[in-house]
């Protein structure tokens, strides 16, 4: 399947609202799947970030262009048939301060600690336009988006001092003033500032070059959980800060 015939299933589901059955979207490798990133944000929009992570240390990273459309402040009500799954990722966020394009270079940490201005809480609402679950090909997610459905901003917090280490940020996750995640060092990834050089150098080759005023998002730090219709979402980074919104009824 060619990328044309890829993106314009998913713009589809996404104008219908029915599900796309994975298995119509024959997207093989990670080139193709990123094609069909690129070509969709022709049609959602700008792009207002990227989300990025890892499944580990050393692992190569993933990553997606993110709809400047679904960039969202803090107390925002998400309603709608959209709103299917209500996956909840508790994150770390930094927004870019400066233009940035490294060519084929591999930027080191100090060069990326003058890019990034501030760091923000963050929720990320994974959604799909892909059924029937679970999908069986992790290609068709990585084309649709990573399964992005919104990523909610907290208060932005000027870069600290001490820059932030995701093996070292405790993140919690509350549902209507519950807790049902907390952890501490929870996201997988490891190590913040390799994966954003990752990101930074990927970004340039795919002639997107990270842009002052994107956000960028690094991985859950609190797993996968899920809210039902109504529910008040808060995610807590020490720290950082928190970040609350709430779905429809």
């Amino acid at each position: 399947m060619n990328a044309h015939a890829a993106t314009q299933l998913l713009l589809d589901a996404r104008t219908s609202g029915l599900l796309l059955d994975w298995r119509r979207l024959a997207v093989g490798d990670a080139a193709t799947a990123y094609a069909v990133q690129d070509a969709q944000l022709l049609r959602l929009g700008p792009v207002g970030g990227w989300k990025v992570g890892s499944k580990g240390e050393g692992m190569e990273p993933a990553c997606s262009p993110l709809p400047a459309s679904g960039m969202l402040a803090a107390g925002v009500e998400l309603s709608g048939p959209q709103w299917r799954i209500r996956g909840l990722e508790a994150e770390l966020a930094l927004r870019v301060g400066r233009d940035f394009d490294p060519g084929d270079a591999l930027p080191s940490r100090e060069e990326l600690l003058g890019v990034f201005d501030a760091v923000l809480p963050a929720i990320e609402v994974v959604e799909t336009r892909l059924g029937p679950a679970p999908c069986g090909n992790p290609w068709a997610a990585m084309a649709d988006l990573q399964s992005h459905g919104a990523l909610v901003l907290g208060t932005p917090l000027p870069m600290p001092a001490a820059a932030p280490d995701l093996r070292a940020i405790s993140a919690s996750l509350s549902l209507d003033g519950k807790e049902v995640a907390r952890m501490t060092g929870g996201n997988p990834a490891g190590d913040v500032w390799a994966m954003l050089a990752w990101l930074a150098r990927h970004c340039a080759r795919r002639r997107m070059p990270l842009k002052k005023g994107q956000i960028v998002t690094t991985g859950s730090c609190t797993g996968v959980q899920h809210a039902r219709p109504g529910m008040k979402v808060e995610a807590m980074l020490d720290g950082i800060g928190a970040v609350a919104f709430s779905f429809g009824d």
